[in-house]
C-alpha cells in the first residue's frame, strides 16, 4: 500500500499548523493540502480525491457534517476533530468512524492514523456515512445563530457572531457588540444551553465570552486574567481562576 493522501480542515490556523506537524513526522502519509472552510474543503477533496481527511465538525458556514453530505461517492475515510460534541462522539463509535477530541496529541493523531490505515487495506471498508449522518442528525443539538435584545422601545435581533460577550450588570443580561451594549431577556445559564460551547466561554460567573473575539490574555492579580476584546475600545472582560485552567487547556497556552 502506497502513502495515505490525506487533506486536512479546520477554520483555526493553529489546530491545522498542529496536526500537519504531526502528521508530517509519518513516514506513510502524504499530504495534498489544507483547507480553512467547508466550502474550501469540499473543493479540495473533490479535486484530490483523498484516502483520509481530517475534518474539524465546527466550522463557520459550512460545518463538517454538511461537507460530507456534500462529497460524491465514493467518500474518503474521515477522522472527525471536535472540542465539544459528546453526541458525536458517541455516533462516531457506533458508525465506527474515528475522531480527534481537543486538544489531541501526537499519540491520539497517530492511533488515529492507524485505524485507517488498516481499514485501506480490508476490502469492503468504505464506511457507512448514511447511517452515521442519520445518527448525527437524531443526536445533534441545535444551536441559536441570534438573539433579540432591547434598543429603548425597539427589539432588535442580532446574530451572536455579533457579539463579543454577554456581561451580567445590575442583575441584568446585556449583549456587547462592536458598536453598544444591548440589554436581554435572557440569564446566563439560559445562554450557556442555547449557543454553541465551540464559540462561547463561560471565562466568569458574570460573563460569557464569544473567544472569535478574544484578542489577547493578560496577567491580572492573584494568578487571575484577563480577556481584551477585538473591539475598538479593548474592552477587558474578567477571567476567574477556576476558568482559566479550563481556558489554559482548552486552548494549551
Amino acid at each position: 500500500m502506497g502513502a495515505i493522501r490525506t487533506v486536512v480542515v479546520d477554520d483555526e490556523k493553529l489546530a491545522r499548523d498542529r496536526l500537519v506537524g504531526f502528521l508530517t513526522d509519518l513516514d506513510d502519509v502524504s499530504l495534498l493540502g489544507q483547507a480553512a472552510d467547508g466550502v474550501e474543503a469540499l473543493r479540495l477533496i473533490e479535486e484530490e480525491r483523498p484516502d483520509l481527511v481530517f475534518l474539524d465538525v465546527q466550522m463557520p458556514g459550512m460545518d463538517g457534517f454538511e461537507v460530507l453530505k456534500a462529497l460524491r461517492e465514493p467518500p474518503p475515510h474521515v477522522v472527525f476533530s471536535t472540542a465539544y460534541d459528546e453526541y458525536a462522539i458517541r455516533a462516531f463509535e457506533v458508525g465506527a468512524v474515528d475522531y480527534l477530541l481537543k486538544p489531541f496529541g501526537r499519540r491520539r493523531v497517530e492511533e488515529a492514523v492507524g485505524r485507517v490505515r488498516g481499514r485501506l487495506g480490508a476490502p469492503n471498508s468504505a464506511p457507512d456515512w448514511e447511517s452515521v449522518l442519520k445518527r448525527l442528525e437524531e443526536q445533534r443539538k441545535v444551536y441559536v445563530s441570534q438573539v433579540p435584545v432591547h434598543s429603548g422601545k425597539r427589539i432588535l435581533i442580532v446574530p451572536v457572531t455579533d457579539v463579543l460577550w454577554f456581561g451580567v450588570e445590575y442583575r441584568l443580561v446585556y449583549a456587547h457588540t462592536a458598536e453598544r451594549a444591548f440589554m436581554t431577556n435572557y440569564t446566563l445559564r439560559d445562554l450557556e444551553e442555547r449557543l454553541d460551547p465551540a464559540l462561547f466561554f463561560r471565562a466568569h460567573k458574570s460573563n460569557l465570552v464569544n473567544l472569535k473575539h478574544v484578542k489577547e490574555i493578560v496577567p491580572w492579580f492573584g494568578g487571575r486574567y484577563k480577556l481584551v476584546m477585538r473591539d475598538a475600545a479593548g474592552s477587558e472582560v474578567a477571567l476567574s481562576r477556576a476558568q482559566t485552567r479550563t481556558l489554559r487547556a482548552r486552548l494549551r497556552w
